[in-house]
């Protein structure tokens, strides 16, 4: 399993599928299917039963995961790629556009 470059509260793009170019925040990573949440994309309706935590039911909807492939990262207001390198004896993340370290 490999180092995921995005990362759950980064700003990204999407630059694949039907929400092509909207951008939105990652509200959480799987890195086993390697697939993220973002705000406000991928919208699903789901019909739910009335319950203890929502006693009217209906239908909601929520965001279903995009593929982390789908989307970049973004920087200073432009989309970038993410890489790695060694600052002392911390990885950090850099963005290949400007070499700007991320966090």
């Amino acid at each position: 399993m490999s180092t995921m470059k995005i990362k759950k509260g980064d700003t990204v793009k999407v630059i694949a599928g039907k929400d092509k170019d909207k951008e939105g925040k990652v509200i959480s990573v799987d890195k086993k299917n390697s697939t993220v949440l973002v705000e406000g994309v991928n919208i699903r309706t789901k019909h739910t039963k009335p319950s203890a935590s929502n006693a009217e039911g209906g239908i909601i909807h929520q965001e279903g995961p995009i593929d982390a492939s789908n989307v970049m990262y973004v920087h200073k207001g432009k989309a970038t790629r993410v890489g790695f390198k060694m600052d002392g004896d911390k990885k950090v993340r850099v963005a290949k556009s400007t070499g700007d370290v991320i966090d």
